[in-house]
C-alpha cells in the first residue's frame, strides 16, 4: 500500500502541473506517493503529456470541466493509501514538506485535517494556506471597508487571522484545498467535497463539515509550498465573482436561513461599497465594478451560479 495518495485537479496548466508534480516526486524521497491526476478536459494536451512524463500516475480524463469539488472527489475514489492529500496543480514542493506533514499527522492523531504555509513565489508569505471561519462581524467589516483599512488586523480583518505567519502549529477554523491532508477513512466518512460547489467555497464548506464531525483542523508549518495563485482561473473581476459565489454558498449551507440572508446582504454591501469606490477614483483597473455589475450571476451561489457565470447546462453537469 502507498505511503500517499497525492490527488492533483488539472485544467489547462499542463507545464505548471507538471512541474509540481515533479516536485512531489523530488521532495519526497523514501515515501511510496501515489500520484491521481484528473484532468477538467484541457485544450492543452495535458492528458498526454502526464500520461508520457508520469507513467506510474493514474491520469484520469474527466472529458469536461467538472469543477474543484466533483475532480478531486473523482481522483480520491482511487486512492489506495492510508492518507488523501489535495494539492493544487500550480505549487511546487518543497524538499521535506511532505514527510514532516506525514510525521506530524501520524503522531497527533488529535487532529484530522492537516495543512501547511505557502509562499508565493517571490518567498513571501501567502496567508491562503487557511482561514478563519466567517462571522456577521466579519462580514460587517467587509461591508464598511474596515477590513481593508485595517487589513491583517486580528479585530477588524479576523478571517484573515491576523498578522500570524502560518509559521507555528496551530489549530485554525479554514484549511484550503491548495494543501490538504485527511485520513482516507474520515475522507469517505464525510463523503468527500460538496458537489453543489463548482470553484471556490468548497474546501470552507469541507473544514466545517470535518469540525462537525469532530475533525480538528491544524496548520504544520514545517510543509512548505510555493504556490502561484489562481493559476488555472481568470484574475481581476471573473474570479471575484467564483469567490463570491464560493461564499454566498458557503453561507447559505452552513449558516440559518436567517443569519445566512444578513450575510449575503452584508457581502453584496461590501461589493457595491468597493465598485463605488473604484468608479469616484476612476481607476482602470475595476475587479469589483465587474462583480458589482455581475451580481445577479452570483447572488443566487452554486449550483445555480454554474449556469451563470460558466455557461453550463445544470441538468447535464
Amino acid at each position: 500500500m502507498p505511503d500517499l495518495s497525492v490527488v492533483v485537479v488539472n485544467y489547462n496548466t499542463r507545464e505548471q502541473t507538471s512541474e509540481g508534480l515533479a516536485s512531489v516526486l523530488e521532495a519526497s524521497p523514501g515515501i511510496d506517493v501515489e500520484l491521481i491526476v484528473v484532468d477538467n478536459g484541457s485544450a492543452d494536451g495535458s492528458v498526454a503529456a502526464f500520461r508520457e512524463r508520469f507513467p506510474a500516475a493514474t491520469v484520469i480524463d474527466a472529458g469536461e470541466n467538472l469543477g474543484f469539488a466533483r475532480g478531486v472527489n473523482l481522483g480520491a475514489r482511487e486512492a489506495s493509501s492510508e492518507w488523501i492529500l489535495l494539492l493544487n496543480p500550480d505549487t511546487v514542493t518543497l524538499p521535506g514538506s511532505l514527510r514532516a506533514l506525514l510525521d506530524f499527522a501520524r503522531a497527533h492523531p488529535e487532529y484530522g485535517v492537516f495543512g501547511g504555509r505557502t509562499l508565493r513565489p517571490d518567498g513571501t508569505v501567502d496567508p491562503s494556506s487557511c482561514w478563519g471561519a466567517p462571522s456577521l462581524w466579519s462580514l460587517t467589516m467587509f461591508a464598511t471597508m474596515l477590513s481593508t483599512a485595517f487589513r491583517r488586523s486580528a479585530v477588524f480583518d479576523p478571517e484573515s487571522l491576523g498578522r500570524w505567519q502560518r509559521d507555528s502549529v496551530r489549530e485554525v477554523p479554514i484549511i484550503t484545498g491548495c494543501l490538504l491532508l485527511v485520513r482516507t477513512d474520515d475522507w469517505r466518512r464525510l463523503d468527500g467535497m460538496d458537489e453543489d460547489y463548482f470553484l471556490y467555497g468548497e474546501d470552507a464548506e469541507f473544514s466545517m463539515r470535518a469540525d462537525r464531525a469532530g475533525l480538528r483542523r491544524v496548520v504544520v508549518p514545517d510543509a512548505v509550498i510555493v504556490h502561484e495563485v489562481g493559476g488555472s482561473s481568470d484574475a481581476g473581476g471573473a474570479k471575484g465573482c467564483m469567490v463570491m459565489a464560493g461564499k454566498v454558498t458557503h453561507l447559505r449551507k452552513t449558516w440559518s436561513p436567517v443569519r445566512a440572508a444578513v450575510g449575503v446582504r452584508l457581502l453584496l454591501a461590501g461589493v457595491g461599497v468597493r465598485a463605488a469606490l473604484e468608479r469616484a477614483t476612476r481607476r482602470s483597473r475595476a475587479p469589483w465594478s465587474t462583480v458589482w455589475r455581475r451580481r445577479r450571476d452570483w447572488l443566487d451561489g452554486y449550483p445555480a451560479a454554474e449556469a451563470t457565470l460558466f455557461g453550463r447546462d445544470l441538468a447535464s453537469a
